[in-house]
């Protein structure tokens, strides 16, 4: 008997109860923000048609999917987590617009972090990008950096007596200690929260780089020798893609890090970003905003951890395969 490969990704691929169960827990989410009255003064239109907008592309998908396996799969993996998400939303709405538990500013609803979202969508827009940019000219900067640094430390003896100590001492310490010192040395918010970013992720990069060539096998390097490759070849052809997995950890462990370095350098003096909108929502108490920064900044982290992810099964869908069981 033989078992696809991708059906072990995923959990209950053939599950098509939960799926439906899914859709109807969305289904009582919308219906009970569209027909429960409301106590706190809340614009529920947008998030009726946010739910409304997940029902329909939730059952879009399952006709589009009769003819496609995979994708099928994929949507029976989510079913259970999208049918909590359901009943969280419910009670969520009914512990704050509904019946006032959940007292606001502090604790907004659904429905008011979503009509925040969409009045102040140009805002938000402008911040994200600002973070996007800062973001990803810092972590490029410090993983470029860690892969060299992790290569000569996992290749050569000499840099790695050098450097290593130096890559250690800089990894225990949080990138946002630095930040005193680089707000005296760099000229605006922009460079110092790149450096600060630079400094989070070049550690871990540069760590699981020479770990990975440090861990070739000595059979690759007698085989290759044996077939007359010189120290580049076996530096180029060899130790490096035999680091490749310990690459990909490094850049998603560096991409956490980065992301939490970047909300913390643009919440002291920074002019933009989500870092900055959230500090000054909150000086305002308007935790409806802060909230609805928060969730950006988790839809924008989880989009860059699927193609770093995406990118990584491409690379390497050389280890996967087909478990065949007799």
């Amino acid at each position: 008997m033989a078992v696809a490969g991708h059906n072990i990704l995923y959990w209950k691929p053939r599950s098509k109860g939960w799926f439906f169960a899914s859709v109807a827990s969305l289904i009582i989410a919308w219906a009970e923000t569209t027909f429960v009255p409301n106590v706190q003064v809340v614009n529920t239109i947008p998030y009726r048609l946010l739910l409304l907008g997940g029902i329909v592309t939730l059952v879009i998908l399952w006709i589009v999917s009769g003819k496609l396996s995979q994708l099928r799969d994929k949507l029976y993996h989510q079913s259970q987590f999208l049918f909590a998400v359901g009943l969280f939303l419910t009670g969520w709405d009914l512990l704050s617009t509904k019946s006032g538990i959940l007292r606001i500013p502090f604790f907004p609803g659904p429905a008011q972090i979503i009509a925040v979202m969409a009045r102040e969508y140009t805002v938000l827009l402008i911040s994200t990008a600002y973070s996007m940019r800062l973001f990803f000219v810092g972590l490029v900067t410090g993983t470029a950096l860690g892969l060299t640094t992790g290569i000569l430390i996992g290749w050569y003896r000499q840099w790695n007596y050098w450097l290593f100590p130096l890559v250690k001492l800089t990894g225990v310490i949080p990138a946002v200690a630095w930040m005193p010192i680089a707000i005296v040395i760099f000229p605006n918010s922009f460079t110092t929260g790149v450096f600060l970013i630079t400094i989070a992720s070049w550690f871990s990069v540069a760590f699981m780089v020479a770990a990975g060539i440090s861990s070739t096998p000595k059979t690759y390097y007698e085989v290759a020798k044996t077939l007359g490759a010189n120290e580049t070849y076996l530096l180029v052809h060899v130790a490096i893609p035999n680091a490749v997995p310990s690459i990909f950890t490094g850049v998603s462990t560096a991409t956490g890090l980065s992301f939490l370095t970047l909300v913390i350098s643009e919440m002291v003096g920074a002019k933009a970003g989500l870092g900055w909108y959230i500090n000054w929502a909150k000086g305002w108490s308007a935790y409806d905003k802060v909230y609805a920064s928060i969730i950006i900044m988790a839809i924008a982290f989880s989009l860059i951890l699927a193609l770093l992810s995406a990118v990584r099964n491409h690379v390497l869908r050389w280890q996967r395969g087909i478990v065949k069981t007799s």
